[in-house]
């Protein structure tokens, strides 16, 4: 025997072989609706997961504007048009960082939970740039790019709300988008 074998015979001295009885257990997959609850409770299991620490201040004049990558830029052209009904509103005018930071957070979960996909966020416009308004509009931005549900936002239209003000689409549910699939199939056949 060789050293190497010597060695191995060692290492291997308090190791049992495995039984002959060979069974292969398969699991599932878990469904959307499965994986989208989990992913909800572990949201509301988290403290809050919206930071609130550096800033980069957006400019008074520089409007809001974001579309995640993969997004088609017709959603946000509508979305900056007003083409898609507001299901819900948020306000958050003349409130404390800190109560903003939770409350976008509440209405985000609230947001998932009731499958709305499009907000209206109302954060105020402050004249300079250090304005609280501003700065709340500002962690708003911030805050919105951290939430995986959102897929774009941009300033509100005058009635709205204008720049003190911005619309939030959020991806479709997986109910939602099995239920638009069924819609679309029956017509393909």
């Amino acid at each position: 025997m060789s050293d190497d074998d010597d060695l191995f015979s060692q290492e291997m001295a308090g190791v049992t072989p495995l039984s002959e009885k060979r069974s292969v257990v398969y699991l599932k997959s878990s469904s959307p609706a499965e994986r989208r609850e989990a992913e909800e409770a572990r949201l509301k299991a988290l403290d809050n997961p919206l930071t609130q620490g550096f800033l980069d201040i957006i400019a008074l004049d520089e409007p809001l504007d974001y579309k995640d990558p993969g997004v088609q830029q017709g959603v946000l052209d509508k979305l900056r048009k007003g083409k898609y009904p507001t299901q819900a509103t948020l306000n958050l005018l003349r409130k404390p960082v800190a109560e903003c930071r939770q409350m976008l957070f509440d209405f985000y979960l609230s947001a998932q939970e009731n499958q709305w996909r499009t907000l209206l966020i109302v954060h105020g416009r402050g004249r300079d740039a250090n304005s609280h308004a501003n700065i709340i509009r500002s962690y708003v931005a911030k805050w919105l790019k951290q939430l995986d549900q959102v897929q774009a936002y941009c300033e509100a239209l005058k009635q709205d709300g204008g720049p003190g003000a911005c619309y939030v689409v959020l991806k479709k549910s997986a109910q939602a988008k099995q239920q638009n699939w069924e819609r679309h199939a029956k017509h393909s056949r």
